[in-house]
Parts: structure tokens; sequence; C-alpha cells
């Protein structure tokens, strides 16, 4: 008798299932222009959080050339870089975030492609994520300890502009990774039926100019036509995401004939 009711006393299966799956379900069932427009977001976010931290903020930091100026700046302005740091590592998982909801949105039109796009942006990730850590290097040795005890402020002010100068090369990393990206997704824009194609077309054009910086120096003396074309096709193309989403009828339409609706 007392193991019947024991038995009886135990949760059922569907009691005992995980409430993450209830939200997963949750998340698949939300329609196609809603994820755009937090994908349009997320995009936003990730460029103000990391163009901030890496341009605005080190970029106001750093005296090229000067080891002893850039030294002085940094410790000078200690939360400042701080700050710097944090937005620079938030564009990360707003990156990964953006990365995972075009994944969403564009596998009706090419699961391979788009899986290959979110591939590639990974890795961009990864190296952003590296250049995050650089970023904050330079701070550590300036403040010393006793592990360099045995450098002199000379030496650890150079140190410091050495690691700031990784921290720009796996910066540049990322953006080649970021480009192919761009590629890839304008591909799958241009071959879409639910965003307009020219926003495919400019976002190849963009991902080309990031490209570039396979070599560095070629990159910097073209950056005002890499900046130009990043600015007709990533900003319209945020705006779009975000104001107008995707058409959910024809995103409906290109996944059911390719057996993706879900």
């Amino acid at each position: 008798m007392k193991e019947q009711i024991g038995a009886s006393s135990e949760p059922s299966y569907s009691q005992q299932r995980p409430a993450n799956s209830r939200v997963t379900k949750g998340i698949a069932g939300l329609s196609p222009r809603f994820k755009a427009r937090i994908a349009g977001v997320f995009q936003l976010l990730e460029g103000l959080t990391s163009a901030g931290g890496q341009v605005v903020i080190l970029g106001g930091l750093v005296v090229a050339g000067n080891a002893a100026a850039t030294a002085a700046n940094i410790l000078g302005h200690e939360q400042l870089f701080w700050l710097g740091f944090a937005s620079s590592l938030a564009g990360v998982a707003f990156h990964i975030a953006w990365a995972l909801l075009f994944y969403e949105l564009f596998k009706p039109v090419n699961r391979s492609v788009s899986l290959l796009a979110l591939c590639v942006i990974l890795v961009g990730c990864a190296m952003q994520a590296l250049s995050s850590l650089l970023y904050l290097a330079p701070l550590l040795v300036l403040q010393g300890g006793s592990a360099l005890s045995a450098l002199t402020p000379q030496q650890l002010q150079a140190l410091a502009l050495v690691f700031l100068k990784l921290n720009a090369q796996a910066y540049d990393i990322y953006l080649v990774f970021f480009g192919l990206w761009c590629v890839l997704i304008g591909y799958l824009i241009f071959r879409s039926t639910f965003l307009p194609r020219i926003l495919g077309v400019l976002l190849v054009i963009d991902g080309l100019g990031w490209m570039l910086y396979l070599l560095p120096p070629l990159a910097q003396q073209m950056f005002p036509l890499i900046a130009v074309a990043a600015g007709l096709a990533e900003f319209p193309l945020e705006i779009w995401l975000i104001v107008m989403g995707v058409n959910n009828e024809r995103w409906k339409q290109q996944a059911g004939a390719t057996g993706e609706l879900p």
C-alpha cells in the first residue's frame, strides 16, 4: 500500500521536464519579423559597444608611438579604461546573439551557407574576445606587481604598448572574419525573398572592404572607402531590421519550399 502511495506521489514526466524546454519552444515560436527586429537591435548594440570600447575609448587613450604618454593616459583614466574593456567584452556577447538569430533567419534560404556563416563569425567572435583580453593586459602590466618588479618603468611602458599593438592586430583579424561573414550573409539576403536584394549587394561590398584587413597597411590606406561602404550597408540593414523586420509570409513560403518550416 505504501509503495502504491509512493509511486502515485512521484511527479509525472511532463512535470519533471525542465522549464528551459518550454522557453526553447517559446523562442522557436516567435515570428520571423520579431526575430529580425531583435537581431537588428543586437547588431546596433554590438556596433556601439565594440566600437565604443576599441575605437573611441582605447583610441582616445593611446598616443601613437609614445609609450610614456599612453601609459600616463591609461593610469590617469583607469575607470574609463575599465569601461572600455567592459564595453568591448559586451560587444562579443551581442555579436554571438546577433549571429545566432541571423542563422535562424537565413536557414530557409540555404542551410549550408547559413551554417558556414555562423561558424565563420563564431571564429571571429573568438578573435574579438581575444582582443578584449589583450585590451586589459596593458593596465595589468602598468600596475606592476611582484612578477614584474625586475622591469624598469620604461620597460613596463614599452611592454604595455606591445600588448596594445597585439590588441589591434587581433581586432584586425576579427574584421577579416567579419568581412567574410558579411559576404556570406549578403549572398543569403540577395537570394532571399523576404528582404530587399539591394541590402545584400551592399553588404557583400562592405564585407569585401573589411576583408582587406588581410593586409592591414592596405586597409588603412583604403579605410575612408571601407567606412563609406560600411555606412551604406550596415546602417540601412540595422534600420530595416529594427523598423520593418522581414516579410513573414514570404519567409514562411521560402521556409516551406526548402523544408525549413518549423
